[in-house]
């Protein structure tokens, strides 16, 4: 498959870059949203959170586990879709203005290289558990877990595949 117009390939960036973005961004005053996770198979329940968390500032990142810290956590079977594949289904979204990825399950040394003015996760996280919350409080930041749309998941697609 071509995609005619790849412009969205330019908003995914190496933590390194996306640093450097966000720099940039910081002295324009404007605000960075952060958040993360692994995004496998997208759905609504993704794309409203998304939604969500972009109206929390002006530019949303976006995070993601590798596939070998997916598979740590969900288990031998994920991630159904590479990691390569997700960020550019993520890249592609309106609402989301950068993708980057982090290693071994951990967000907060990416979150401590881009230093967002607002965390976001999803309404299973309370906000003292959220990874990387007591580094941006610490530095003026604000967190904010986010309800999701029940029922809306990608565990219960896939179990719902594999029903049919």
């Amino acid at each position: 498959m071509k995609f005619k117009n790849r412009r969205f390939l330019s908003k995914i960036l190496s933590p390194t870059l996306a640093k450097k973005k966000c720099q940039s961004l910081h002295k324009k005053n404007i605000k960075v949203v952060f958040t993360n996770g692994c995004f496998d198979i997208l759905h609504v329940g993704h794309v409203s959170y998304l939604e969500k968390a972009r109206e929390k500032g002006d530019f949303l990142v976006v995070a993601l586990d590798t596939d070998k810290a997916v598979k740590k956590l969900k288990g031998p079977t994920r991630p159904v879709n590479d990691l390569k594949s997700r960020m550019q289904v993520l890249a592609a979204l309106e609402c989301v203005d950068l993708v980057t990825w982090f290693e071994g399950g951990n967000p907060i040394p990416v979150i401590e290289k881009l230093k967002p003015n607002v965390l976001v996760k999803g309404g299973d996280w309370k906000i003292p558990k959220i990874l990387g919350s007591k580094e941006v409080l610490a530095w003026g930041g604000k967190v904010f877990s986010i309800k999701f749309i029940v029922g809306k998941s990608t565990t219960s697609l896939i179990q719902k595949i594999r029903s049919l």
